[in-house]
């Protein structure tokens, strides 16, 4: 399942160029292939060749242009290259979205501190340093912006996800000080929470009912998200339309975070 249509639903972002990390699964396709179709040029990173050579044919064949760059988000000098020569390619980057991310769920009992540097580097420092190199780019261009991609469990506290969840509770407080500082640059930050989205891993994952259905009930909506229901969102705070929408964290939990118990 793709979840629901979403029409009238109109962005044009021509002559634009979109740096999109993580991009050739889940969330992350999704986002640079919307970009794609409202006519920005796209940049996208991962750490499958095969399938970003695959991404990049697909988005090329809407008529814009597609650089494709394989790299290991845990590795500071392969993050810091990547967008670098992103940048040299482009003339600069107009529009950052931070959505790489991975997670190894575990106690922290047991917790494998590979795994722990591993999700930090990635879920945060990554998005530090790929900011730090773009964002003077965006200022040349006239200003620009950047989504962090999130999650609840940026908010929240997720059993066997100590990892993952001092890893987004950073990316928040990450996201608010760039705010604070690239905001008199003409360059706006926000991020996105999502609850569980129905990604063909997500789907994976939580599609057993019996593991699921405890979640859902959490939910005031009764269900999980679906890709496009955090893309509209990332392309409208990407837009002229969200020019005043700075520093914000823009929670799609379908009503999660409004219960107390």
């Amino acid at each position: 399942m793709t979840g629901p249509e979403i029409n009238d639903v109109t962005f044009d972002f021509t002559g634009k160029t979109a740096l999109v990390t993580g991009a050739t699964k889940g969330i992350g396709r999704d986002i640079a292939l919307a970009f794609a179709r409202t006519g920005a040029n796209v940049c996208v990173t991962g750490r499958n060749s095969a399938e970003l050579d695959s991404l990049r044919n697909e988005i090329e064949a809407m008529g814009v242009e597609c650089y494709a760059y394989c790299a290991d988000l845990s590795d500071r000098k392969e993050c810091a290259q990547m967008a670098q020569s992103f940048v040299a390619s482009n003339g600069g980057i107009d529009i950052l979205v931070n959505n790489a991310g991975i997670s190894f769920p575990e106690t922290i009992s047991n917790l494998d501190i590979v795994h722990w540097d591993t999700t930090l580097n990635v879920n945060v420092r990554a998005a530090a340093i790929i900011s730090k190199i773009v964002a003077p780019s965006m200022v040349s261009r006239g200003g620009g912006c950047i989504v962090n991609i999130s999650s609840n469990a940026g908010t929240a506290g997720i059993e066997e996800h100590a990892a993952y969840c001092a890893s987004k509770f950073g990316l928040h407080g990450l996201s608010k000080v760039m705010a604070l500082e690239f905001g008199p640059q003409n360059i706006r930050v926000n991020t996105v929470a999502p609850t569980v989205v129905l990604t063909p891993m997500g789907t994976q994952v939580w599609g057993d009912p019996k593991k699921a259905d405890p979640v859902k009930r959490q939910i005031p909506l009764g269900r999980f998200a679906y890709p496009v229901e955090v893309t509209y969102p990332v392309l409208f705070l990407a837009s002229d339309a969200a020019a005043m929408i700075h520093g914000a964290v823009l929670l799609i939990d379908g009503g999660t975070d409004a219960r107390l118990y």
